[in-house]
């Protein structure tokens, strides 16, 4: 019900504010599950794409987002739990599968989820090697994924501001790729790389991105 109040009054006025470029937003299923693996350039990825997207996108967010106190508090909870969001606790030791459950679930449910396979935020604006975990959702549910190239958004809200500011950026919908039944028979540990490289490279193909030969590495006194 949040979410479409938000998208019936909100969503126009940052559209007209931002003036985004959208680019083949129809490559996005209107139903069932599919995953939207995207670049990830700023904190407000996950606002850009569920802004542009057609259909509500979910994205996992640190669990405090929903638990601060005060008007700070309640403006956080609100926004989150009104884009769909789905609180996971970041810190714990089970955290990466916990977070890749929670996804499963949703995707299980017929949600489309957001996920951005560098694990955090590129700093020097180049594209870092995809982690797996995106192949693992895809090839456990047999649903398509969506790459999706991000460009200007880390001049929108860069690292250190607390709020977006009015700038222009360009969100690329790619077209959606299926791999359950190219690699059915494939060593999981094979397939789920190999998925997992054919997901970046589309990715890379769309944002022009210099491509970092390692992992990126998320700081530990910065959120995601």
């Amino acid at each position: 019900m949040l979410y479409r109040l938000l998208h019936f009054t909100v969503r126009p006025a940052a559209l007209a504010l931002w003036r985004p470029e959208v680019i083949g937003a129809e490559n996005v299923p209107l139903s069932g599950p599919v995953i939207l693996a995207s670049n990830h350039l700023s904190f407000a990825d996950s606002v850009a794409i569920p802004l542009t997207a057609p259909r509500q996108v979910a994205f996992l967010a640190k669990a405090e987002y929903f638990t601060g106190t005060g008007l700070n508090g309640w403006v956080s909870r609100t926004w989150f739990t009104a884009i769909g969001s789905i609180p996971v606790e970041r810190d714990s030791a089970r955290a990466a599968q916990e977070s890749l459950d929670l996804a499963l679930a949703h995707l299980r449910a017929g949600g489309a989820f957001g996920i951005y396979p560098e694990g955090t935020r590129s700093r020097d604006g180049r594209l870092y090697r995809f982690r797996t975990g995106v192949a693992w959702l895809a090839l456990e549910t047999g649903c398509p994924v969506v790459p999706v190239a991000l460009t200007g958004t880390d001049t929108l809200q860069p690292v250190g501001a607390r709020l977006p500011r009015v700038r222009r950026f360009r969100v690329e919908f790619g077209a959606p790729l299926t791999f359950t039944e190219r690699y059915a028979g494939v060593p999981a540990g094979q397939a789920r790389r190999a998925v997992t490289d054919e997901i970046q490279a589309a990715v890379h193909a769309m944002s022009g991105q210099e491509l970092a030969p390692d992992y990126n590495q998320r700081p530990t006194e910065t959120p995601l």
